[in-house]
């Protein structure tokens, strides 16, 4: 008699995109601690975090609002394009509701304040990853 065949989740795999190499390693160990997520890549710059997006697939891509070079937000659907099926997560600092609209009206399926807990950017990269959207709960 076979034993019953369990069922095998794939790990959410996620890239990060911040310009401080601090942040990226917090949020990676934050991110990968989680049985459910899997970062399998960091960028510093928007353009490395494009080819990230071609070379990987990620599900979500955890993107920071303000880098250096080329900035974030009108990127958003270049990442959209580079990376179909791909989810942008937005983190910053920026806690202004007209940068919330910018960006989900430009594509991207979340929006988390960096002073939001740490558990709102796990909850937006799940959500983002399930098809849906988040909002940082301080944003309304």
């Amino acid at each position: 008699m076979a034993s019953p065949v369990k069922a095998v989740s794939v790990p959410v795999s996620i890239v990060i995109a911040d310009d401080h190499a601090m942040v990226r390693s917090g949020l990676r160990v934050l991110l990968d601690s989680e049985p459910d997520l899997n970062v399998v890549a960091e960028a510093g710059d928007v353009n490395t975090a494009l080819e990230c997006a071609r070379t990987h697939r990620p599900a979500v891509i955890v993107l920071d609002l303000n880098m250096p070079g080329e900035p974030s937000l009108p990127a958003i659907p270049r990442f959209l394009e580079a990376a179909p099926g791909t989810a942008v997560v937005m983190l910053t600092m920026q806690s202004e509701p007209a940068y919330a609209r910018e960006a989900l009206s430009a594509g991207a399926s979340g929006y988390v304040v960096k002073t939001s807990a740490e558990a709102d950017l796990v909850e937006a990269v799940r959500a983002a990853a399930a098809g849906g959207t988040y909002l940082t709960p301080a944003l309304g």
